[in-house]
């Protein structure tokens, strides 16, 4: 495995390269055009910018995070072929400047609803969290009104506000959109674009839908180990795979995380790795990596892994905000530093013991 941090971009993100490229044993950055749009194409020369600041600074894109898929896509609305088109030329871009691994998500609307940015532990840091019983309470239109306040000037991946002022017409759009409608969606987007995947060695690596249950009525369907083989087995290529989100699958305690890793062998093309701590099934806070810290067994995690072969990039994903940082919710330095260095505690361990 390769062991990386997600980075937003100069212009965007608090955090530095020169910052990632001291945290030990990090050495590639999972990245993006984060001022682009859903539907737009990436460049050439944008993306080889990007890669040439991302190599001056002593790392390398391992991969990008995201490539935004329009909603016309989602929906199947009449002009998502142009969308598709667009998309398959980013790809064949990215493909050309030897980035080789996509994660996106197929989530209709909200791409990870939090009700809190910011709550308070015990020990003074403070995290994400999320309480069914708040969003049940909220009108949709006022999601991101009831978390704005608390992101401390950052704009948050999938809550950027010129997309949240048009959440009315979002939902609009979704009306006739229930899962099986949204799986035969997301089967028409992978069977046009896997010619190129295939051409350019492109590893696409669907993230899971978070929470893993419906929000607001909203179809999800990328829960579950059921029904991610189904995705795998309705468009049977291995360039088409996943992210394997620990938090994000581990929303849901039914979901058995290590054996969904062991069930999933030969498709986790990108792992995100983080743990969680429940006060209840649908109120949920993220932890420190540590296992003690939440719910997870995070060795267990990590085992799995180290047993399939893993060998693509792992992150650590959301942290906590510690010692007095100010930065995007989730995604500060200090945190997500202990959560790389933790992780790879783990991995060594576990490799020595086998060996």
């Amino acid at each position: 495995m390769e062991m990386t941090l997600r980075w937003y971009g100069a212009a965007f993100d608090t955090v530095t390269l020169e910052q990632i490229r001291q945290i030990p044993g990090v050495t590639g950055v999972i990245t993006t055009l984060y001022n682009t749009a859903p539907g737009e194409v990436w460049s050439r020369e944008r993306i080889r910018a990007m890669k040439e600041e991302v190599e001056a600074a002593g790392l390398h894109i391992a991969g990008i995070e995201s490539v935004n898929v329009h909603d016309a896509i989602k929906t199947g609305a009449p002009e998502r072929d142009g969308y598709i088109d667009n998309y398959i030329e980013t790809l064949e871009n990215l493909g050309k400047e030897d980035v080789h691994l996509v994660c996106y998500n197929f989530m209709p609307v909200f791409d990870w609803p939090r009700t809190e940015l910011a709550r308070r532990r015990p020990d003074g840091s403070t995290v994400l969290a999320y309480t069914q019983e708040a969003v049940d309470a909220l009108n949709p239109e006022q999601m991101f009104e009831s978390i704005a306040g608390d992101t401390n000037g950052a704009v948050m991946p999938g809550w950027e506000p010129e997309r949240m002022e048009h959440v009315k017409e979002l939902f609009a759009q979704y009306r006739e959109v229930d899962e099986e409608k949204l799986f035969e969606n997301l089967r028409y987007f992978l069977e046009r674009i896997m010619p190129v995947c295939d051409q350019y060695d492109i590893r696409m690596a669907i993230h899971p839908d978070d929470p893993a249950w419906s929000v607001f009525g909203l179809p999800r369907i990328i829960t579950s180990q059921k029904n991610i083989l189904r995705m795998m087995k309705m468009v049977d290529n291995p360039h088409n795979g996943v992210t394997f989100c620990s938090g994000s699958y581990g929303t849901n305690l039914e979901n058995d995380l290590p054996g969904m890793i062991r069930a999933l062998k030969g498709r986790i093309h990108f792992a995100h790795v983080r743990n969680l701590k429940f006060n209840s099934p649908t109120d949920f806070e993220e932890a420190a990596h540590l296992s003690s810290d939440g719910t997870f067994d995070m060795y267990e995690i990590m085992k799995a892994l180290y047993d399939i072969g893993f060998s693509g990039p792992i992150r650590p994903d959301h942290g906590r905000m510690i010692w007095g940082e100010k930065a995007m919710p989730g995604y500060g330095l200090y945190d997500r530093a202990l959560g790389a260095c933790y992780l790879q505690g783990l991995w060594e361990a576990i490799e020595k013991g086998e060996k």
